[in-house]
């Protein structure tokens, strides 16, 4: 009797981890999709990219202003063009052409405003996440594609975004918490771009907070919170300390109410000093 051979089916592909942090890549997920030219939502914990054909059209994130935002903020376009834009797009017309066409944005502005709010939500979508992302394939934006970026050049520019954010000042903590001032003795001077975002610091918004109502990219204010935590005039909310809990603190440290405890260190001194240490 002969016997018929049969083929083995192929092997299926295993993700070399280590070969991928050697890459620098921010997301592998998102660099496979980019090689297979997909079209479809990437969803991560902080945002979504859209891709066609392997590009990224749109980004959005919670954590950054929208383009309705950048473009309405500074009377770039009025908000009632945007919304009937809006309201009017469907499967035979994206946004994008109505607003162009219409004659109520200039092709530069609508694009220069798209790349801005684009690399502004990417860099959240991209940040370490604690969660898978997953991609639908075939589904768009309804803006449609104003300026297709490679894959390469989002990743890229949100690893630089990383790096000037951590020479500027390593602690991310006041990227995302309530921020408060810290009262200085002498206060240093401070460029109007900082001075308007730290006249909005009070205690009871984020730095996302503070650009959305500056009609600013998030992550230029993130710049600009940086730059003032660094200089000592700004810092994360502390939480108040419930009465019963500093009652009991009191009580495991054998400190009277009403005796004195050591001042609390500097902490934003003590690492200005450390860095500047660690720069010599």
């Amino acid at each position: 009797m002969t016997m018929v051979g049969t083929t083995p089916p192929p092997r299926l592909p295993v993700r070399n981890k280590a070969a991928e942090s050697r890459s620098g890549g921010v997301s592998p997920m998102l660099t496979r999709l980019a090689a297979e030219r997909a079209t479809g939502v990437l969803v991560r914990e902080c945002g979504t990219l859209y891709l066609t054909e392997g590009r990224v059209v749109h980004a959005e994130s919670p954590l950054a202003p929208g383009l309705d935002v950048i473009l309405t903020a500074h009377g770039t376009l009025d908000a009632r063009a945007w919304q009937d834009a809006v309201d009017r797009a469907d499967q035979r017309h994206d946004a994008d052409r109505l607003l162009l066409d219409g004659g109520r944005l200039a092709p530069g502005a609508l694009e220069l405003c798209h790349l801005s709010a684009l690399y502004d939500a990417a860099y959240f979508a991209l940040a370490p996440s604690r969660t898978p992302g997953r991609f639908h394939y075939g589904t768009t934006h309804w803006l449609g594609s104003v300026h297709p970026v490679p894959v390469a050049a989002v990743e890229h520019e949100t690893l630089r975004r990383r790096s000037l954010l951590h020479r500027i000042w390593p602690d991310p903590a006041s990227d995302s918490a309530l921020l408060e001032r810290v009262d200085t003795a002498a206060a240093p001077a401070v460029a109007p771009r900082q001075s308007a975002v730290l006249a909005r610091v009070d205690g009871t918004r984020t730095a996302p907070d503070i650009a959305r109502e500056l009609g600013r990219p998030a992550f230029h204010t993130l710049v600009a919170v940086r730059r003032l935590a660094a200089a000592g005039l700004v810092a994360p909310r502390t939480p108040p300390t419930p009465a019963g809990a500093a009652s009991a603190a009191r009580a495991g440290t054998g400190i009277a109410p009403d005796g004195l405890r050591p001042a609390a260190p500097d902490i934003a001194l003590l690492k200005r000093v450390r860095d500047a240490l660690e720069a010599l």
